[in-house]
């Protein structure tokens, strides 16, 4: 419960944050803290699933772990358009590229493409992380 309302928090504030970036244009650091809730929500998952998470910020490697744990999560970043393919390439990049990069460009309608798939990945994480702090609450 402890990491569940730390970290879910923490990742809902960040989304916060990308919301007020992006509503002031600025679209790269929107960006960054929208790779920070992403990052977030997958530690999330994984303390309250596992207690533990890999020490890592490569949303790939968070991404094929977290699905396998919890196949459900395929379903939030669709990979059948080059639209999709290249938005997630882009959030996968502004950990280090939306800050340091003066090339890396995303704009408004990708953002709001990855936002709608972050606030998926919210919602399932939400229903994955009660579904296992009932289970462990009713076992105790």
């Amino acid at each position: 419960r402890d990491y569940y309302d730390e970290w879910f928090e923490s990742a809902g504030e960040f989304l916060d944050d990308f919301r007020s970036n992006l509503e002031k244009g600025r679209l790269k650091k929107a960006a960054f803290e929208l790779h920070q809730a992403t990052e977030r929500f997958y530690h999330c998952l994984f303390l309250v699933r596992t207690l533990y998470s890999p020490k890592t910020h490569n949303l790939n490697q968070l991404r094929q772990l977290a699905e396998a744990v919890e196949p459900r999560l395929k379903d939030v970043w669709p990979r059948e358009t080059k639209f999709e393919r290249r938005c997630y390439e882009l959030l996968r990049e502004a950990y280090v590229k939306a800050r340091y990069s003066r090339h890396y460009r995303i704009s408004e309608e990708q953002l709001e493409w990855l936002s709608g798939r972050v606030e998926l990945l919210q919602r399932i994480v939400r229903e994955l992380c009660e579904e296992r702090i009932a289970v462990l609450a009713e076992a105790a």
